[in-house]
């Protein structure tokens, strides 16, 4: 088996395990509480929470001891900026998907290190960061250029919310 086809298995199972099964994927394919990315690798599916005021922000994922493989947060804000991420008190690595207001993944940093202070700048023009498992990104395919589906993003850009 390829590596292609080993990710399109491995973002299918992901996308099933998230919902719960293949039914749901015919209703309401795009909720608050989850975000699905594609490109020319397949898609995968995340339930997530949402962090959009600075408190939620601030906390992010920090303390928790694990995370299910299926699950994230995705950080949302009220306009473009440049956005810098750090590690403090975040027990577990993660990858940060930092993506612009056309829903578009323009930044990926892979295997953040847990507890590093270091800063991690995602860019100029970001809207909203995924943040997932640390190695996950690479795993199933993820990269820039690759398109998010969620309720936030406008319905008029190239990639909106399928529902």
């Amino acid at each position: 088996m390829g590596i292609r086809t080993q990710r399109i298995i491995t973002a299918i199972w992901f996308g099933l395990a998230a919902l719960g099964g293949g039914a749901a994927l015919a209703e309401g394919a795009c909720d608050a509480g989850s975000v699905t990315l594609s490109g020319d690798w397949g898609s995968a599916r995340f339930t997530i929470e949402i962090a959009d005021d600075a408190a939620e922000r601030m906390q992010g994922l920090m303390h928790r001891p694990s995370m299910a493989r299926s699950a994230g947060m995705l950080f949302l804000y009220e306009r473009p900026h440049r956005a810098s991420f750090w590690m403090r008190n975040t027990l577990i690595p993660l990858d940060m998907i930092f993506i612009n207001p056309e829903g578009i993944v323009t930044r990926i940093h892979a295997n953040a290190i847990p507890h590093d202070e270091t800063s991690i700048d995602g860019g100029e023009g970001v809207i909203a960061v995924l943040e997932i498992n640390g190695g996950l990104a690479k795993a199933m395919g993820i990269a820039e250029g690759s398109r998010v589906s969620h309720p936030f993003f406008d319905p008029e850009q190239n990639y909106p919310c399928e529902s």
